[in-house]
């Protein structure tokens, strides 16, 4: 039976957000309130819920928590964080991320010095799939290149997180293209293809501003050697992503090749192999779990008509594809500025913008691809995400002073919009077969 769409059945997922934002808010970081705990405090109040037209009893709520966060979809979901988590804590032990970052310094011309700085970072994010890994290696190479040519510190981390985040909203290992692409049954390439459409111009932009800016010289710059066999992990991620595998494959591919790679050149053995295994997959442990959560969250408001208040709150003034674009776009956009995180933004929202787009045949590349724009530039202008924070810290700057220095986040959202009004870029239909991913 459909339950009666209620908008005290939103309310769980409501008090999670308003936990996050009044803890930072009173205690000025953003960080006081885990988003996890938030979301288990949420998850308690959930149970204390009821359906006025179907009561449940505590048995019957666990088994809807349990059985939604449980969702096929979902535990994919969560196993292929921890598969990212481990590539990318290899990719570091091995040293292919600093290999990577002095191979592409070696071929950027002086004059190219600021644009190189964020093609190497979109590259780097784009290789990694993570936007914040990219700022923490990438940050301090801007800010030595400042300090060496004694141009602003906030303008060199700027740059780097325009480059983050558009590598990251593109690769095809991060775990909101992932998210994105899974909610709404689409193929990473697909949404790749719908997204690079849509944010190359912004980062053509980007790189037309920072060419008019003048540096001084660059003869102070010094280049490290790399060894070029530590980058073909990378190489070879894109690659596969690139031909269509699954993320699976393109993920065990990267782990393979990285662990040999480690193994022949003496950087670990089997014994530490298996711990940098464990390290980076325990850094993706709080994420796979959110999603779980947030899963179960999702199933009781559901039962409780949350789920169907949302969707005739947000349909009830669509009249057409470009209205329910706009309508998962500001979903996704209002998420993320809540909960300071793109993957949860994409996570929370990314069931509700399916229903939208089957209810209002709006195409799964197209909504995949806006709920990623749209979480990511703001991820990447909210000062108390933890792209600005990180780099923040790292310059000795307060968050909101690098705000005026992230061009690209703010560009892909005046893209993305353009992109909805102007119903570009358009697709042919999707059979059965390429709808799996």
């Amino acid at each position: 039976m459909t339950p009666t769409p209620k908008f005290i059945g939103l309310s769980p997922i409501i008090l999670s957000v308003l936990l996050v934002v009044v803890s930072g808010v009173v205690s000025q970081d953003f960080n006081t309130m885990p988003i996890l705990v938030s979301l288990l405090l949420s998850s308690a109040y959930a149970f204390s819920l009821n359906p006025q037209s179907n009561k449940l009893n505590i048995a019957q709520k666990i088994d809807i928590f349990c059985v939604s966060a449980g969702n096929k979809n979902i535990i994919l979901l969560a196993i292929i964080f921890l598969l990212a988590g481990a590539f990318y804590s290899l990719t570091i032990e091995i040293g292919a991320r600093d290999a990577t970052v002095n191979w592409a310094l070696q071929y950027i011309p002086s004059q190219f010095l600021l644009p190189g700085l964020f093609i190497i970072s979109s590259f780097i994010a784009f290789s990694m799939g993570t936007s914040m890994g990219t700022i923490m290696a990438i940050t301090p190479v801007g800010i030595g290149l400042a300090d060496s040519l004694s141009f602003s510190a906030p303008l060199a981390a700027g740059i780097v997180i325009g480059g983050a985040m558009f590598g990251d909203n593109l690769s095809f290992v991060s775990d909101t293209t992932i998210a994105a692409t899974k909610t709404q049954g689409v193929k990473l390439i697909d949404k790749f293809k719908a997204n690079i459409l849509i944010v190359t111009p912004a980062a053509a932009v980007t790189i037309l501003l920072l060419l008019l800016i003048d540096i001084p010289d660059t003869s102070n710059i010094t280049l490290h050697t790399y060894n070029l066999w530590l980058v073909i992990p990378y190489f070879l991620v894109i690659f596969a992503a690139l031909i269509g595998l699954n993320v699976m494959a393109v993920l065990g591919l990267g782990i393979l090749s990285a662990s040999l790679i480690g193994l022949i050149k003496g950087q670990f053995d089997i014994e530490g192999l298996l711990s940098t295994l464990q390290t980076g997959m325990g850094w993706m442990q709080n994420l796979a779990i959110i999603a779980l959560t947030i899963g179960g969250i999702i199933g009781l408001m559901r039962a409780y008509g949350g789920m169907e208040w949302l969707m005739q709150t947000l349909t009830k003034r669509i009249r057409s594809k470009k209205s329910a674009e706009f309508s998962i776009a500001s979903l996704a956009s209002c998420m993320d500025i809540a909960t300071s995180n793109n993957t949860i933004a994409i996570v929370s929202s990314g069931t509700i913008a399916k229903e939208i787009s089957t209810k209002y045949n709006v195409d799964p590349r197209r909504s995949a691809s806006i709920l990623d724009i749209f979480s990511c530039g703001f991820q990447g202008l909210v000062p108390y995400g933890g792209q600005l924070l990180t780099a923040a810290v790292m310059c000795n700057v307060s968050p909101v002073a690098l705000i005026k220095y992230c061009w690209y986040p703010a560009l892909i959202l005046v893209f993305g919009v353009l992109a909805i009004a102007s119903g570009l870029p358009k697709f042919k239909s999707l059979d059965d077969k390429s709808k799996r991913i």
